[in-house]
């Protein structure tokens, strides 16, 4: 997906919005996927991670290269990262 296509999309998600097709939560969901679209279709080499465990980190997304790097991103995130506890899964 190139960038004109995801602003499209996007553009798509917030009429569908205006137009009370979709309630906040569907839009908030139709625009994460489209952003995790183009940012793991605009480079062919990463993939979107999940993080699944304690709080803060469960629920965080990253796009890396390997899972490594993942765990490396969601630990910078983190404001305690050695007293969080969380796994790393690929965003199907």
């Amino acid at each position: 997906m190139d960038r004109i296509s995801a602003l499209r999309n996007i553009e798509d998600a917030l009429t569908a919005y205006e137009n009370d097709e979709l309630a906040l939560p569907e839009l908030e969901g139709e625009v994460r996927g489209i952003l995790r679209t183009y940012a793991t279709a605009f480079d062919e080499e990463t993939t979107a991670y999940r993080a699944t465990g304690d709080q803060p980190a469960a629920g965080l997304v990253v796009v890396a290269a390997s899972r490594a790097e993942a765990c490396e991103q969601i630990a910078q995130l983190l404001p305690d990262p050695a007293g969080t506890t969380f796994e790393i899964e690929p965003v199907e």
